[in-house]
């Protein structure tokens, strides 16, 4: 059974995940608009992944005996200076989800709740390939600069990245 004040602190975390979702989302939107098939690509497979991840959480809510809470959402960034803004954008981001798995942790340590404190090991060590994945694509962007052609082979990377994740789902 869940204490109340997990379960408060899941549900915090079920918005923060489907905000990133539509975070993601927005970007997707925006890279779309401006041409950047891949960089839309990984973005919508991106915001799928943070659905995720808070229908994850959400079931386990009720699953412990708590009650999940279908999340009110507040507007998101739907526009970008560049590229690299978008990505500076996600590395903050995803350092603030990190941020907030953590501060979870801490609560079932203190609690004694081995079992979320279980469940949220996936999480720690998901955010840590997010942040890694999201500090690798900003460094290459901040390589590439401001060249256009640079700029154009990065998002054609982006898409064939996505075309091999879906391979491995199929195989």
């Amino acid at each position: 059974m869940l204490s109340k004040s997990l379960n408060k602190a899941l549900n915090q975390q079920v918005q923060l995940e489907f905000e990133s979702s539509n975070v993601y989302l927005a970007m997707a939107s925006w890279a779309e608009q401006e041409g950047y098939e891949g960089i839309a690509s990984f973005m919508y497979l991106q915001s799928d992944e943070e659905r995720m991840h808070m229908l994850k959480i959400f079931k386990y809510i009720n699953e412990r005996g708590g009650n999940a809470e279908v999340p009110a959402l507040s507007k998101v960034p739907h526009t970008y200076k560049s590229v690299i803004d978008m990505f500076t954008s996600v590395l903050k981001h995803e350092v603030h989800v990190s941020s907030e798995i953590n501060k979870l942790v801490d609560i079932c340590l203190k609690e004694k709740d081995y079992a979320t404190h279980n469940m949220l090991q996936w999480y720690v060590a998901e955010q840590m390939e997010e942040e890694r994945v999201a500090r690798t694509l900003l460094d290459k962007l901040k390589l590439i600069g401001t060249d256009k052609s640079g700029v154009y082979m990065f998002d054609r990377d982006l898409l064939s990245i996505r075309s091999e994740a879906g391979n491995e789902k199929e195989a």
